[in-house]
């Protein structure tokens, strides 16, 4: 009698464990499916020619990357948003179509949730070839939050990026996000010298709005107080 109690017993805890792992496989494909959805989705809005259904795109990916969706659909709509105008052009004879940089703004903006090698690229990408320093401020912004600097290529395109605009067009906006970016790479990067070259010429460029000029300044200062404090430990260890 005690045998067939335990029989039963044991019967019971299997049928719940066994019905709790269907719940739970269900569950999991019924979010896969509905993140192929939403990616679905959220594609066909940001292939849109219409400037609003680009907006909506937005928010849809904004709630889908909250949600943990990075499906392969949700990033293709994320590049393609980045890159609106720029990587992806409409034209109509000649004249282009979709050159949105509130759009490339925000999605570059969205990219600091997915800190992929791929978003570090396509964001180095944009860094280096748009022309509205709002954009360029985003992709700076970013690829700082990413922090990814594999043989020092984000300070690199970050300094490029800042040096072209500071000849053309010198924004204290962007120059501030080069410099946040650069205090959040500075750990990361091998070679400081292009990073503190950049710092340099920011702190002295009157183009730019005092507080920006005194950021490059302290900024500028404890590069260079690393810089000499590795130096020193280099020559106690030989």
């Amino acid at each position: 009698m005690k045998l067939s109690r335990k029989v039963l017993i044991a019967s019971a805890m299997m049928f719940a464990c066994g019905f709790a792992f269907a719940q739970e496989k269900e569950t999991s494909v019924e979010s896969e499916y509905l993140n192929d959805v939403d990616g679905d989705i959220i594609m066909t809005l940001a292939d849109s020619d219409e400037y609003d259904n680009k907006l909506v795109a937005l928010q849809y990916l904004q709630a889908a990357l909250d949600d943990g969706n990075t499906s392969d659909a949700v990033i293709q709509a994320l590049d393609r948003l980045a890159g609106e105008g720029l990587t992806t052009q409409s034209r109509t004879n000649g004249r282009l179509n979709n050159n949105f940089p509130e759009i490339r703004r925000e999605a570059c903006k969205l990219m600091a949730k997915v800190p992929t090698e791929h978003s570090k690229n396509m964001l180095v990408s944009i860094a280096v070839a748009d022309n509205e320093p709002m954009v360029i401020a985003a992709a700076v912004k970013s690829l700082g939050e990413i922090g990814i600097n594999e043989n020092d290529e984000t300070v690199d395109a970050i300094a490029f990026a800042n040096r072209r605009n500071q000849v053309l067009n010198p924004t204290s906006s962007l120059a501030l996000e080069v410099l946040n970016a650069f205090e959040m790479l500075a750990d990361k990067t091998e070679n400081k010298k292009t990073m503190i070259d950049a710092v340099a010429r920011i702190s002295t460029d009157y183009h730019y709005v005092t507080p920006v000029r005194q950021k490059a300044y302290k900024l500028l200062k404890t590069l260079s107080s690393n810089s000499d404090s590795k130096k020193s430990n280099s020559s106690d260890a030989k």
